[in-house]
């Protein structure tokens, strides 16, 4: 503990209640480095004492509810500052609408310092203090987050924790020789050990940006995962983890309820691993929820962890030392498409089954679409057992999702096609994936209303499950795609462009028009959101598992709380299907609030039915 400085009772308790554990950890990882630890530790507090009022009065709030966010309350919607309102102070005025839209979980994508020719959408971050220009400052960001305050809506940023941009200040430094920012990446003078790495590490894009590591012009070699112009940042080196820290926490102070914790699994790197979910990664994001609890403890830690569920649980930590409050349910978003193309429920069926038995306690975030390309990361295990391989499955989604496969109705785009390996991926925006985008086009009505009914169906399955579920913006109005990044030199070879088009604000102004493509949707959404906010059975904490509807197009979910069991079935079919019960029910159908009673219930091409039942 620090001697420099006396520190005020709140944050002296907090450190002191969890001062064991985080220099037992520290230590572990850093070798005793006492000299480390203490600059942490005086670090952490200087910027308890900047943190102002408003946000301590909400640490204090949260602190007396440590679950507030496993409630039904939560709908969430990711934007693009720059999409959806020009800039920081554009979103701010656009706060009756994220409201009206039922949104309290605001999540901002990418908004730090970038490069504008090497950003990866904002992940190759130069400056982790500063906003990009064009959206606006670090005091705009504060008085967006300030406002949304003010209104009830939680906020979520990115922190970058893997790598920088190689525009940053350490890397800039560290290129012109700087000994001690060398030791911050990861350089080297021959290949002699990055070709060791590549023997045992999986390239991410092996496409677009093969290899993990990059020559520079000057001969030096340094570790580059993901892009050439993200260097990988060296965790092994004390002072990055502080340094981190204090950018993690420089952000909350900023006003940021929830952090996103980019591509975490890969923080830790050894030779001769996959440098993958390393056990050390989970002590260093043990350390930051303990730092956070310390410094800023209304402050969630959002885990951006990409992998099989075998591998997304872990990243919860254990009740008795938890490590991220919330996960991405990644492999349930890829999982639903597989099923609009299949109209197989049974993957789903089995993958909700799994979610179903883990901890109460565990709480992801739900989406139907983001701002990534859809990975094919599906359990071929499983599907083996129905005839599924997976090269030819992952072209068949492919072709169906691209519109080539005959009948499908989809539009979407190939990214990072290699077609020597099958391992494409998918963009498309969610109506233009249900094929709202194709009917259109082609002007038959019966199509269309079968592509809305489709996509009002995904979005009452992403409201059924368990956590939070997140809008990706333009969603909520039947967003297209947008092919004009095509002719963008700086956008036209990164396919993900395709659903990152500017939000449509004068086909957002037909919201209320029921006629309308945008009206229909918007209109069902919100009911769902709302109907979702009045019945507890729908909180995160609510027992769930499937129930056999007797049909492999309809899924059937059950949801149980106190004396409310909640049946939700969904038809994936495009033809009309019998559900069957598991025995005689008698409930209320949340969307008409008829009475329902018997053993089975017809599900309209698309449709659905939440029917809650009282004891």
């Amino acid at each position: 503990m620090s001697n420099t400085v006396a520190w005020k009772e709140e944050f002296a308790i907090r450190f002191a209640q969890r001062f064991d554990e985080l220099k037992w950890l520290y230590c572990e990882v850093y070798n005793n480095d006492m000299q480390a630890f203490h600059w942490l530790a005086d670090a952490m507090y200087q910027f308890y004492e900047e943190r102002n009022a408003p946000l301590k009065a909400l640490d204090r709030k949260r602190e007396q509810s440590p679950f507030w966010y496993s409630t039904n309350d939560l709908i969430g919607m990711m934007l693009y500052v720059d999409n959806f309102a020009d800039n920081l102070k554009g979103v701010r005025k656009k706060i009756d609408y994220i409201k009206e839209s039922g949104v309290n979980y605001l999540h901002l994508m990418p908004l730090l310092k970038s490069p504008k020719d090497k950003s990866d959408g904002g992940y190759a971050v130069a400056d982790f203090r500063s906003v990009q220009p064009e959206l606006g400052t670090m005091k705009d960001l504060e008085a967006l987050t300030a406002a949304c305050h003010d209104n009830d809506i939680s906020v979520c940023m990115d922190f970058v924790m893997n790598h920088t941009s190689e525009e940053h200040a350490w890397a800039k430094a560290a290129r012109a020789g700087d000994a001690e920012m060398r030791k911050r990446y990861f350089f080297f003078d021959s290949w002699d050990i990055p070709n060791a790495f590549e023997k045992t590490v999986p390239q991410v894009f092996p496409t677009t940006a093969p290899g993990n590591f990059t020559q520079l012009d000057n001969g030096d070699i340094v570790m580059t995962t993901f892009y050439p112009y993200q260097w990988d940042l060296n965790f092994g080196n004390c002072v990055v983890f502080n340094d981190m820290v204090c950018n993690m926490l420089s952000i909350a102070n900023h006003g940021i309820d929830i952090i996103r914790l980019d591509a975490v699994p890969y923080i830790w790197k050894e030779l001769g691993t996959s440098c993958r979910n390393l056990p050390t990664v989970h002590k260093l994001v043990r350390m930051m929820r303990i730092i956070a609890e310390i410094v800023c403890p209304s402050v969630l830690l959002l885990g951006e962890v990409v992998m099989e569920p075998s591998k997304v649980a872990p990243y919860f930590g254990t009740p008795e030392k938890p490590e991220c409050h919330m996960l991405y349910n990644v492999t349930t978003m890829a999982s639903m498409w597989h099923t609009v193309a299949t109209k197989d429920v049974r993957l789903l069926a089995h993958q909700t089954r799994q979610l179903g038995a883990l901890s109460k306690n565990y709480v992801f975030l739900n989406y139907l679409r983001c701002h990534d390309d859809i990975g094919w990361g599906l359990d071929y295990d499983y599907l083996q057992s129905f005839g599924m391989g997976e090269v030819p499955h992952k072209k068949f989604l492919n072709d169906y999702f691209t519109g080539k496969f005959e009948g499908s109705p989809s539009r979407g785009e190939l990214y990072n096609d290699d077609e020597r390996l099958g391992d494409a991926r998918l963009c498309g925006t969610t109506a233009s994936l249900c094929g709202v985008e194709a009917a259109l086009a082609s002007g038959d009505r019966e199509a269309l209303q079968k592509a809305l009914d489709c996509d009002i169906m995904l979005h009452a399955y992403m409201l059924t499950q368990s956590g939070i579920p997140v809008i990706y913006s333009g969603d909520e109005i039947g967003q297209l795609n947008d092919g004009s990044y095509h002719d963008d030199a700086d956008k036209q070879a990164d396919s993900r462009y395709l659903h990152r088009g500017k939000f449509n604000w004068k086909n957002a102004e037909k919201r209320t028009d029921s006629t309308s493509v945008e009206g229909v949707l918007y209109q069902a959404i919100t009911k769902l959101e709302q109907i979702r906010r009045r019945h507890r059975v729908f909180t995160a904490t609510a027992a769930f598992d499937t129930t056999d509807s007797g049909s492999n197009s309809v899924l059937g979910i059950r949801r149980a709380v106190d004396t409310q069991r909640l049946y939700a079935f969904f038809n994936f079919s495009d033809v009309e299907q019998r559900a069957y019960f598991d025995e005689i029910l008698t409930g209320t159908d949340l969307l008409s609030g008829e009475t329902v009673r018997g053993l089975s219930a017809t599900l309209q091409p698309y449709g659905f039915l939440w029917l809650l039942c009282k004891e």
